[in-house]
């Protein structure tokens, strides 16, 4: 798997150009840009994982700027990489709530949405007054404690410690989901469950693929040949490999009590 610091030159190139046209369109608002996920915490899969990045500003984004970010981040996202970014605003930040506000993002599930908002010319569409995100939680967690300041202030002046329980109630969100999806989507679900587990277990804020091979190393022996299919499907994604719904029953089974532990419980 790769890392930031261990990454091929064009993955670099890829990040390093995006933060550079970000900053030019946010000339005189941008104050840094920091890379999360996969990347940051070394279990990037240069055939599947997205590039993560957060951007915080010292004021709102103007409409004019979000559409020159949108018509940049549609022409550069899947190519090869996909993108997810959110920006925030240092207030937005300074005055923290949860789910936190924020003034932009872009991912592959938006590019739809802001093709047709370019092709129509709306002007609501780029306005986020009022939008949420509860991922931002777990976003800003990981940035603060495992990510890599591309350019601008460091993390340690940009972002705020983020509570516990607003970092749990993000994460369990997603983990809700993996428990009602284990048997459509095996390899993200049981990567994010034992991700949580892990969290629940020792505190520790982890990559995918770290929590993979944590839960090869210390969940029951009748799950490590689950755990290890999903470890090599996700590290070489032409890997062939199949699931009953038998065992992603029984590991959802295994793991879905956290929810009580967690105060997650529904």
């Amino acid at each position: 798997m790769t890392s930031w610091t261990n990454c091929p030159t064009d993955v670099a190139n890829f990040v390093n150009d995006l933060i550079t046209d970000i900053t030019r369109i946010c000339a005189g608002t941008f104050t840094g840009g920091y890379l999360h996920g996969s990347l940051a915490m070394g279990g990037f899969n240069p055939q599947s994982s997205d590039i993560d990045i957060l951007v915080v500003t010292n004021r709102s984004v103007t409409l004019a700027d979000k559409r020159h970010l949108a018509e940049l981040f549609l022409e550069r996202s899947g190519h090869p990489y996909p993108i997810e970014i959110s920006i925030l605003t240092e207030q937005q930040l300074l005055d923290w709530k949860h789910p936190s506000p924020y003034e932009f993002h872009y991912s592959e599930m938006w590019r739809t949405k802001y093709e047709l908002a370019l092709t129509l010319g709306s002007q609501e569409f780029f306005d986020h007054r009022g939008n949420q995100d509860v991922d931002l939680a777990a976003h800003l967690t990981v940035t603060k404690e495992r990510g890599i300041c591309l350019s601008g202030k460091p993390i340690s002046e940009a972002i705020p410690f983020i509570p516990r329980e607003h970092y749990l109630d993000s994460i369990l969100s997603d983990f809700h989901n993996c428990l009602d999806n284990i048997i459509e989507t095996p390899i993200y679900s049981v990567l994010n469950l034992v991700r949580v587990y892990l969290f629940a277990k020792a505190g520790l804020v982890s990559s995918k693929i770290e929590a993979g091979e944590w839960a090869l190393l210390n969940l029951p022996e009748e799950f490590e040949p689950t755990i290890q299919k999903v470890v090599e499907k996700y590290s070489n994604a032409r890997s062939s490999v199949c699931f009953s719904p038998q065992e992603l029953t029984l590991l959802r089974d295994y793991v879905c009590d956290l929810r009580v532990d967690l105060g997650g419980g529904r």
